[in-house]
């Protein structure tokens, strides 16, 4: 009786044994394969379930059937973009640029890229305007680029690259979590076109071997999956997105500071802006048009609006930026649109960038000219 008690026990151990040292392999394995990448790329997106129309972002999962996270494989596999082959009759246009082109606050048919579409626009060749959403939440021009790097595997036709003041500072460059958590893409960047871009920033995320296990990613590995189930309710009910009830409108009576990011008047200078992301930008479509348009702002008519513009831009600031923006792409010869006052204060949410349906409908036509004078009969 005792020995069969013994051999039971012995087998026990031997079992658990096994199940540890397979565990070891496997998680040894996910160390030195790192089939994040590859794992992003498997979707339920385009498949079962439709492509969403923008880019995953969100804080409230359960409400908004979406949520951050910052694999961009995943990120894009999920996105309509992925869909299929580009169609021969498309005329494939990307709009990146920050939240207020990711559409914060706007239902999907709200955004730019959806007026665009809802245009019909064809050009000169007889192909059909197609517009995707590639814009992020967060301001850095770094975080557009490397969006933009890895959106040019999908053939883009034109790129409108949106943008405001507050994404130029180079000390904001690294400060968004995506561009943290991928490291390796972005020094790549950094060192491919020669940014001015701390190449040991203490955010960036480059976990050690620990880190790089299965145990380590198991949150990445999770966000994955729940990118997957979070699509069912998405597909279901067309929200990707949390719409409070109300919110603050943007501010209207402002303090009397007028530094800009630890910048103080009367001179800003291009070397405080990271404009050569521009250049690089430009040099990464590689002849695909590319138009940068300087979104519109929110003009306040409160106290110290003789001062600032808005919470953001001290007047000094912002006007010295729009002369070094004209000055850049009147130099390098870009397509450039200067819209900074083109939608009227009301037509404004919950902050200086974030438009209105109306005012991203204005916004909508002027790219919409844009893109038929780039193929002019």
């Amino acid at each position: 009786m005792s020995t069969d008690r013994t051999v039971n026990s012995f087998s026990w151990k031997r079992v658990i044994l096994k199940g540890l040292l397979l565990f070891l392999i496997i998680d040894l394995l996910f160390s030195l394969l790192m089939p994040l990448s590859a794992l992003g790329k498997i979707s339920a997106y385009n498949l079962i379930l439709p492509g969403r129309l923008r880019l995953p972002y969100g804080e409230k999962p359960d409400q908004a059937y979406n949520f951050s996270l910052f694999n961009l494989d995943a990120m894009f596999a999920s996105h309509e973009l992925a869909a299929s082959d580009k169609p021969d009759d498309e005329f494939r246009v990307f709009l990146i640029g920050d939240s207020s082109v990711w559409g914060y606050l706007l239902k999907p048919e709200n955004t730019l890229t959806e007026y665009i579409n809802a245009a019909k626009l064809k050009v000169s060749d007889g192909r059909i305007v197609h517009a995707y959403n590639l814009g992020y939440p967060t301001m850095s021009l770094a975080k557009d680029l490397l969006i933009l790097s890895y959106a040019m595997r999908y053939q883009p036709d034109a790129i409108i690259w949106l943008l405001t003041l507050e994404s130029f500072p180079v000390s904001k460059q690294l400060d968004s979590p995506i561009v943290q958590n991928n490291p390796k893409d972005v020094l790549e960047l950094i060192k491919q076109y020669s940014l001015n871009l701390n190449q040991q920033h203490k955010k960036f995320v480059i976990p050690n071997f620990l880190g790089s296990t299965l145990v380590g990613q198991r949150r990445a590995l999770a966000d994955i999956i729940r990118l997957q189930l979070y699509g069912v309710m998405w597909a279901a009910t067309g929200i990707d997105q949390y719409y409070p009830d109300s919110f603050d409108p943007p501010q209207e009576n402002l303090t009397n500071d007028e530094s800009f990011h630890g910048l103080l008047p009367p001179n800003l200078v291009s070397s405080d802006l990271s404009i050569d992301l521009l250049s690089a930008g430009n040099t990464m479509a590689d002849g695909v048009p590319l138009i940068f348009v300087n979104e519109p702002i929110y003009l306040s008519h409160g106290e110290n609006s003789d001062i600032r513009y808005n919470f953001f831009y001290p007047r000094w600031a912002y006007d010295q930026y729009r002369q070094l923006f004209e000055e850049f792409c009147q130099i390098n010869g870009f397509q450039c649109l200067d819209e900074w006052d083109l939608v009227s204060p009301n037509e404004f949410t919950n902050s200086a960038i974030h438009m209105s349906p109306l005012g991203t409908q204005k916004l909508a036509s002027q790219i919409e000219d844009a893109l038929q004078s780039l193929h002019k009969p």
